[in-house]
């Protein structure tokens, strides 16, 4: 892909950036101008970016990791625009009953204690800058808003998030820090059986698909795609969204 300069001069951490939707976002990003941190607990392949990439290891969880990593990136870069809550995590579908305290536990630390962690680090920086806003983009799900059996409580974990998203752009707009969510629908990355309960065969694939009116599963370009609008000064105007990417399944 040819360098663009659609987020030239922003710098953005992007958590869970070393695979999946994150590894799309940090590569779109970097090839759009932007420099990257990518906050993970491993480290990312080999990528050919076309600005810098800095990889730093970090659990969302622990609010020391968060600090470190908004240090890091304000000494190696200089500043902060841009944050991608995109860190997650999830149990394997199944009865609500069988679900398990820790399992329960750890959904809720990844995928709303990290937001909750990060935002107050982000915020805290970009209102420091005083000089021209930022973007925090959360990554929810579909399930946030169209439930289903199998997953409640990673599915309530992403109704908190777009809930919060809300709240937090409602009070930090003013400030013109932006904060977005992206709710995609189920990718081809690997969890098909931990998010459907089913095999990945090609017979439950097409059963899913079946259901989707654009045909198919999300890729991770879709999702980065979206973040990136958000992400630049195109999204300008663009506050307390929630950025359904699910092909029409959700309609």
């Amino acid at each position: 892909m040819s360098q663009g300069t659609r987020l030239k001069d922003k710098v953005a951490i992007i958590t869970g950036g070393s695979s999946g939707f994150g590894a799309a976002i940090a590569s779109r990003f970097s090839n759009e101008g932007a420099s990257v941190v990518i906050a993970d607990l491993n480290a990312p392949p080999t990528l050919e970016p076309s600005s810098p990439i800095h990889f730093e290891r970090v659990d969302v969880t622990v609010a020391e990791d968060w600090k470190r990593v908004v240090d890091v990136t304000v000494r190696k870069f200089g500043r902060v625009d841009v944050l991608v809550n995109n860190a997650g995590t999830t149990y394997r579908n199944k009865p609500t009953a069988e679900v398990t305290e820790e399992e329960w536990e750890r959904v809720f630390n990844v995928n709303v204690k990290s937001i909750f962690l990060g935002s107050q680090v982000f915020v805290a920086q970009v209102l420091e800058q005083g000089d021209g806003g930022g973007s925090m983009i959360n990554i929810s799900s579909t399930g946030a808003s169209r439930p289903r059996p199998g997953l409640v409580w990673y599915n309530a974990s992403k109704g908190a998030v777009s809930n919060a998203t809300k709240g937090l752009a409602a009070e930090y707009g003013p400030h013109n820090i932006r904060v977005n969510t992206v709710s995609p629908l189920l990718s081809g990355t690997g969890l098909f059986a931990m998010f459907t309960g089913m095999p990945d065969t090609p017979e439950n694939r097409e059963k899913f698909i079946g259901n989707v009116p654009l045909g198919r599963l999300t890729h991770v370009d879709d999702v980065a795609n979206m973040c990136l609008y958000l992400a630049s000064d195109e999204g300008s105007f663009i506050n307390g969204a929630e950025m359904i990417v699910d092909g029409g399944k959700c309609i």
